[in-house]
């Protein structure tokens, strides 16, 4: 399990119960008891992979876990539907929850990144009672809304969102395939320069104007070149679906709208929230409502770094993650022992 070689890891593509084929990495400890080994369930946000937890699969397989890694749907080695309709959170929640079912896990601790994020933490309402655990990195909880708030309400309230309706437009997938070196050295680059016409792109219309008119840099950020390599040949052409999430605001309003999910997950679910402090993709005006709707969060603020939590800080989540599971699981089998 080298991160530098993502051949290395145990790759595997199944048919889900659902109709699609998932590509994912399915890491058993050296130990692996399917009766009493815990699993980690890593979802990924965009534009990424099941390769954006490889600082993290190693290290935490070696500490006795199950680590499985999705593609998630229209990614990698997973379907790519190309209606938009295939992508929502239900939909999305229910492929995991088939995966799990494939592989025979009951319940999970499940850990989502960026759209990762929004999709699990919609997983602990549509599927409840397969979670040990929530992990939400960079995004926090935001509850299913009993009115429709439409895309443009929602960068009127958070402009720093301006570059999901540039991502909502079908015609974007071609643009961004003719700069696709360029946009992922701008997803991944380190922010030294925070005054840089490139530190608006997040702003609406801001990113059209970065791709078709500043120059390409060099520096690939916060990945290696070997690593950066690999991420524009996996999404080269392919951009239609990783998209397709911002394409279904109206789609995922409606399901909920149709009864079945929880307002919140419940009182007795560990959950851990962390957050880059420089992230500025974040609301973190919500962390108010996270902590209203989820009183038993913990919630950490993590100074100095940005939007890549598991590459940024990589030690961090690596290390912190599972000194959380480890009281947090002790402290419900005990809770469940008594009850």
């Amino acid at each position: 399990m080298d991160p530098a070689n993502p051949a290395s890891f145990n790759h595997r593509t199944e048919l889900l119960s659902t109709g699609r084929r998932y590509h994912f990495v399915d890491q058993l400890p050296a130990n692996y008891n399917p009766n009493t080994t815990k699993t980690i369930v890593c979802v990924h946000g965009f534009p990424d992979l099941w390769y954006g937890w490889r600082y993290q699969i190693k290290p935490w397989v070696d500490l006795g876990y199950r680590v499985v890694v999705p593609d998630k749907l229209g990614y990698g080695g997973t379907d790519k539907p190309e209606d938009a309709i295939h992508y929502t959170s239900k939909r999305i929640s229910d492929d995991i929850a088939a995966l799990m079912d494939l592989l025979q896990i009951p319940k999970a601790v499940i850990i989502g990144h960026d759209w990762g994020c929004f999709m699990v933490s919609r997983f602990a309402l549509w599927h409840p009672d397969k979670l040990l655990a929530l992990v939400l990195l960079s995004v926090p909880f935001v509850p299913p809304s009993k009115e429709y708030i439409s895309l443009e309400q929602m960068v009127e309230r958070f402009p720093n969102w301006g570059y999901q309706l540039y991502f909502r437009e079908k015609s974007t997938n071609a643009e961004i395939e003719r700069h696709l070196s360029k946009f992922f050295k701008l997803i991944y680059r380190r922010r030294k320069n925070k005054d840089s016409s490139l530190s608006k792109w997040t702003l609406p219309g801001g990113l059209k104007e970065v791709l078709e008119s500043s120059p390409v840099h060099n520096d690939t950020g916060f990945l290696t070149q070997q690593e950066f390599d690999y991420y524009v040949s996996q999404f080269d052409k392919n951009m239609n679906g990783p998209l397709n999430y911002y394409r279904t605001t109206q789609h995922r309003f409606q399901e909920e709208q149709e009864g079945g999910v929880l307002p919140a997950p419940g009182a007795d679910l560990p959950v851990l929230l962390l957050v880059g402090k420089d992230d500025p993709t974040a609301n973190k005006g919500a962390l108010e409502v996270t902590k209203k709707l989820i009183p038993q969060v913990k919630i950490e603020l993590i100074d100095g770094v940005g939007h890549w939590v598991m590459v940024e800080c990589k030690e961090h989540i690596t290390e912190s993650i599972p000194r959380f599971l480890q009281n947090a699981l002790a402290t419900t089998s005990n809770v469940h022992t008594k009850l």
